[in-house]
């Protein structure tokens, strides 16, 4: 499969949903498989929270490929013999696209908490000046799920006649306050901890140690991501064999492993690009800038296909079951599929062969 990574530059405003200008800006990308010449083979792909534009494939010199390895490639749902694939990295990340530590122009010092706030909105209008600077005005599909899907039904809503068609999992139609309340937790970590320094630490502070409090509140949302099934699977009761039972800060394995994947969480991801992002999701709402749901739903002119999960404890199957009962009183083409698992959230990660059917026919329809 060939990889291609670049970055876009442009000197053109993005105007925000909140009024204010992001002028230059950037935008990280990576592509898959080949364009033809009609540029009716493109399918964009759009991450979640922590995600990256790496979706698929290996770099030289890594052991762990992109997120979304198991669904992107040669003979996958989202085959690249076939089609040309274009993953990006949301405006506010902190893996190459413009975000809080980004130099704010002209200076050569990082925006930190000048950076603006951004939306789902606004990071689906830099991706769509991005496609339209590759010569691209038509997408045969966009996916994504979590964040992703929240992306993929923003475009569905505001460009209607930009994809044919929208395949959305694990995602929502507004970010309910239960996960809110999950999110306040890290927000409030990272900014209680004496090392944020208030949003004015230095470029590559935390490389080597993390930070405290952005893994404080990883472990909160680590543990929205999965569900009470799959942590009795995979950690039961079971203790640390080096610690005491009776020493008051033993542990059990399950806190063992919040403790080391968030750490290594907290060395690679900048907090404020974490609290940027969560504030994205936080504000999610299809509605908004419309008279009400209906009339955003109203406005989809592509084949939506929706997929949620039975253990989904961050958005719920039957907010996507919301959407699709919407759909189908309007006589709009589309999709729902509640996939049966125990794992959580991350099962959009995690059970890809649970939904991978789902995938091809939605291509192939």
């Amino acid at each position: 499969m060939k990889i291609t990574t670049k970055t876009a530059h442009f000197s053109t405003p993005l105007y925000l949903e909140s009024g204010r200008i992001l002028e230059p800006f950037e935008i990280a990308y990576e592509t898959y498989g080949e364009l033809n010449e009609a540029k009716d083979n493109v399918i964009l792909i759009a991450h979640a929270l922590s995600g990256s534009h790496h979706a698929a494939g290996l770099y030289e010199g890594d052991r762990k490929p992109g997120w979304w390895d198991g669904l992107i490639g040669s003979g996958k749902g989202i085959d690249t013999d076939t089609h040309y694939v274009i993953a990006t990295n949301v405006i506010g990340s902190c893996f190459g696209s413009t975000g809080p530590m980004s130099d704010a122009y002209p200076s050569e010092e990082p925006y930190r908490l000048k950076f603006p706030v951004v939306t789902i909105k606004d990071m689906i209008r830099a991706q769509k000046q991005l496609l339209s600077s590759l010569g691209i005005h038509h997408v045969k599909a966009i996916v994504g799920g979590s964040m992703g899907g929240m992306q993929a039904l923003q475009f569905a809503v505001d460009y209607p006649n930009f994809a044919d068609r929208i395949i959305a999992l694990a995602a929502t139609y507004a970010t309910r306050s239960w996960t809110i309340a999950f999110n306040k937790v890290a927000v409030e970590a990272i900014r209680n901890d004496p090392r944020f320094e208030g949003g004015n630490y230095p470029r590559g502070a935390f490389a080597e140690e993390g930070l405290e409090g952005l893994a404080i509140g990883r472990i909160a949302g680590h543990i929205s991501y999965l569900s009470p099934e799959s942590m009795d699977e995979k950690f039961g009761r079971n203790y640390v064999g080096t610690d005491g039972l009776f020493e008051l800060f033993g542990r059990y394995e399950v806190e063992r492993y919040l403790e080391y994947n968030t750490n290594n969480f907290s060395r690679v991801f900048d907090p404020l690009s974490y609290l940027y992002i969560v504030k994205a999701i936080n504000t999610f709402n299809l509605s908004r800038g419309y008279d009400s749901l209906h009339d955003a739903i109203t406005r989809i002119k592509a084949q939506v296909h929706l997929i949620s999960f039975s253990g989904d404890y961050l958005f719920f199957p039957s907010e996507m079951e919301h959407i699709a009962r919407m759909l189908e009183r309007n006589g709009q083409p589309h999709t729902y599929t509640e996939v049966q698992s125990d794992y959580g959230h991350d099962a959009f990660l995690v059970e890809i062969d649970k939904f991978d059917g789902v995938v091809r026919a939605a291509m192939e329809n």
